[in-house]
């Protein structure tokens, strides 16, 4: 099945070749998100709950572009650069899904940018 990539022009330009999503059929798969600004430089260095917001912000309007809402997702895949920021990410995590949770997993792991705390990649399913 072709797919359709879903590109915001809001967005700056991607730091490698990828779409920020990528529809095929009713399913969007969306790119792991960075709180990343133009040329790659990493906004909001040190606080993870401010690239927490940058980065669901990015993934609400790559499923608005592709026609969908945040309910439409149905899985996360959660990268943290640090375990301790864990519950700075939970807390802004749940304002963007406050009625049923998308699955999910989090995984500690380094990130593409040393100062990058936070990264999701997600799945929605849209009408």
């Amino acid at each position: 099945m072709p797919f359709e990539a879903v590109n915001p022009s809001e967005f700056p330009t991607p730091i490698a070749p990828y779409s920020a999503g990528a529809k095929a059929g009713n399913v969007l798969y969306v790119s792991g998100m960075l709180a990343l600004g133009e040329g790659g430089t990493v906004l909001h260095v040190g606080d993870a709950a401010a690239q927490t917001r940058h980065v669901l912000e990015a993934i609400r309007i790559t499923v608005e572009a592709a026609g969908g809402t945040m309910a439409d997702v149905a899985m996360n895949h959660i990268f943290l650069k640090d375990m301790a920021d864990y519950a700075a990410f939970n807390a802004v995590y749940a304002e963007y899904f406050p009625g049923d949770k998308p699955a999910r997993y989090c995984i500690k792991t380094d990130l593409v940018k040393p100062d990058c705390l936070v990264e999701i990649a997600s799945v929605a399913h849209l009408a």
